[in-house]
């Protein structure tokens, strides 16, 4: 995770104590960013740490299972959130928006990612809708997905 500290960092969130508890510890900000720093010294952000899932153990980036997805041809956009599942603690779900057009289903895109991703982290379901919730500058509102469980059958 990314922590930053120093003169310019916020001193807390506008009246949300509980907020700023969360983000700073010890004069730390804690970011939510997961990140790798390269031998070269450049840092790339990965994921939210809020939207890791832990399934059976195991930490599932859902960017890298976006991009697995976004691979297949029939695939215009992908949000993967985490659904609780009684086996695994978390399971990850699939949003898909497909490309006009286009056909695929649920099978088809589990395979896929079977494929080009180890086995846990495939989906294990897809819901397909027409658009992703967004927010004004093109973010994807996960928060949202979330709320909309469907059922997930078990693996």
């Amino acid at each position: 995770e990314i922590v930053a500290r120093g003169n310019v960092i916020m001193a807390g969130y506008y009246n949300d104590a509980k907020a700023t508890e969360q983000a700073l510890s010890g004069g730390w900000l804690h970011t939510g960013d997961l990140a790798v720093v390269h031998p070269d010294g450049y840092v790339e952000i990965r994921d939210r740490l809020k939207d890791v899932i832990i399934s059976g153990g195991e930490n599932i980036s859902s960017v890298e299972v976006e991009s697995v997805l976004l691979q297949h041809p029939a695939v215009e956009e992908v949000a993967i959130v985490g659904f609780a599942d009684e086996r695994w603690g978390e399971a990850p779900h699939a949003f898909v928006v497909l490309k006009q057009g286009a056909h695929a289903d649920e099978h088809e895109l589990r395979e896929f990612a079977r494929a080009n991703l180890a086995h846990f982290k495939t989906p294990h379901s897809v819901t397909f809708i027409k658009e992703l919730p967004k927010t004004a500058t093109g973010k994807i509102q996960k928060y949202i997905l979330r709320a909309r469980q469907p059922a997930i059958a078990p693996q």
